[in-house]
């Protein structure tokens, strides 16, 4: 494995660790998070919408959820590196 390589992972994996727990904290200090698609084709007014605690609360904590978990996965990746098989 290249340490450089490993590196440039664990750095954009820590990038993206710290974007979604930003987007995760404001989320729930502001009790609305923007929900936006990840098809690249979808530009309409779906593909971003705010979801707020109040009036849409199961559609708010399942993004919650979704963006803590990715935090946590990308931080856990930063710890652990890669490792391909082989």
């Amino acid at each position: 494995m290249n340490p450089a390589l490993d590196l440039f992972y664990r750095i954009a994996a820590i990038g993206i660790s710290i974007y979604c727990a930003r987007k995760a904290w404001y989320g729930y200090i502001e009790r609305k998070i923007l929900f936006v698609s990840d098809d690249w084709l979808d530009w309409s007014r779906w593909s971003r919408q705010v979801f707020d605690r109040d009036s849409m609360p199961i559609r708010y904590w399942m993004q919650m959820v979704g963006t803590a978990f990715g935090a946590l996965l990308c931080l856990a990746g930063a710890i652990i590196g890669w490792q391909p098989q082989g």
